[in-house]
């Protein structure tokens, strides 16, 4: 099961007097991401590399180091570990000493993977949206349903054919909710995805 941070960390290693700051952050999109780099990128740095995953969406950047050696290794530790909505950028202070194409990638991918290792993080639990419409002498047995499978109604609109909700939940409760619902209004609840 993918995983996300709880909040931001930051890890630091140096080799042949290279540092490299990694900083990491829970982030819900792209958009997220970037703000973060803008908040945190140091322009006086020699390189801000980054990578971010959010779902299908992925970027990494290597921002002026050798293509490959830094935001492919960087997304490698995230996808490595198992995390998703994560944003790690790895600010670079050049030493003096050139590390090769291997020993940055290897540079980079370590303290991203040791920042996202040494953080607090928590598991992202997949949830499905679904409708729920039923006649109005069920929606006890709704709201019964909803506790059971820690569902969370978002809304609830009543027409004379009875009550409709929108509601969210734990994508791997959604059998056993859909069996509960209709097993407690004797099958007269219909269940559609959104």
């Amino acid at each position: 099961m993918s995983r996300t941070l709880t909040g931001e960390v930051v890890h630091e290693i140096e080799v042949k007097r290279s540092r490299f700051i990694a900083r990491a952050a829970p982030v819900a999109n792209e958009d997220e991401a970037r703000a973060f780099l803008e908040r945190i990128g140091d322009p006086g740095a020699t390189h801000n590399c980054w990578a971010f995953k959010a779902g299908d969406q992925y970027r990494f950047d290597d921002d002026g180091e050798p293509g490959g050696t830094a935001g492919m290794p960087i997304l490698q530790a995230i996808e490595g570990q198992d995390f998703d909505r994560v944003m790690v950028v790895v600010t670079r202070y050049f030493g003096g000493t050139k590390l090769g194409t291997g020993g940055l990638a290897r540079a980079y991918g370590a303290s991203a993977a040791e920042a996202l290792r040494s953080a607090d993080s928590s598991p992202l639990v997949q949830k499905i949206r679904l409708r729920v419409s039923l006649p109005f002498d069920c929606i006890n047995a709704a709201h019964q349903a909803l506790e059971t499978h820690t569902a969370e109604k978002l809304d609830e609109t009543f027409d004379s054919n009875g009550v409709t909700l929108v509601v969210t939940l734990p994508t791997n409760h959604r059998q056993a909710f859909t069996n509960q619902l209709r097993d407690l209004t004797r099958g007269q609840a219909r269940i559609a995805r959104i």
